[in-house]
């Protein structure tokens, strides 16, 4: 079950854009913004393109406890991760994971010496999932009600990474 849980909370993140990081400042006050998601290597480290001399990278670099959120409301699918983050400016991966995307952010392109990348190695994640539209929602909140089972509503699960 745990295999699975992990796959299904890879799959939710990976189709969804944005995520929500939160950092920690050097006052100890949390940070939190809107991330561009790219894909996850297949080790399960997460990656996001960011400032070298910003205040992300620079949050990372003093304390590297990093939480992230990605909501999907329209496919009720959300996930929440913790992990730990650090900097890296290795060319190579910065070329594997630029897009178009990434572009509007930085459009000096890849070489722009103040690119850098956030990795986040998690280590723990839980996932929400419930189904999609109206009718479904109400099915599943009735048959919980029947059932006496709110866990019927949706799949729920803490995975380990």
């Amino acid at each position: 079950m745990a295999q699975e849980d992990r796959a299904k909370l890879y799959d939710l993140m990976e189709k969804i854009e944005i995520a929500m990081m939160t950092t920690i400042e050097g006052n100890g006050s949390l940070h939190t913004r809107p991330m561009a998601n790219q894909k996850p290597d297949d080790n399960g480290d997460l990656w996001f393109f960011t400032e070298a001399d910003g205040s992300v990278a620079q949050n990372i670099a003093s304390n590297p406890q990093v939480a992230l959120g990605f909501s999907d409301p329209k496919s009720n699918g959300y996930v929440a991760i913790s992990g730990t983050g650090s900097v890296v400016r290795d060319r190579a991966k910065i070329d594997e994971k630029w897009n178009k995307d990434v572009e509007a952010w930085f459009p000096k392109g890849k070489d722009d010496p103040n690119i850098a990348l956030i990795k986040v190695d998690p280590d723990r994640g839980e996932l929400w999932d419930y189904p999609a539209g109206l009718i479904s929602s109400v099915a599943a909140f009735v048959k919980s009600k029947i059932g006496g089972n709110p866990d019927e509503i949706g799949d729920n699960a803490k995975v380990m990474l």
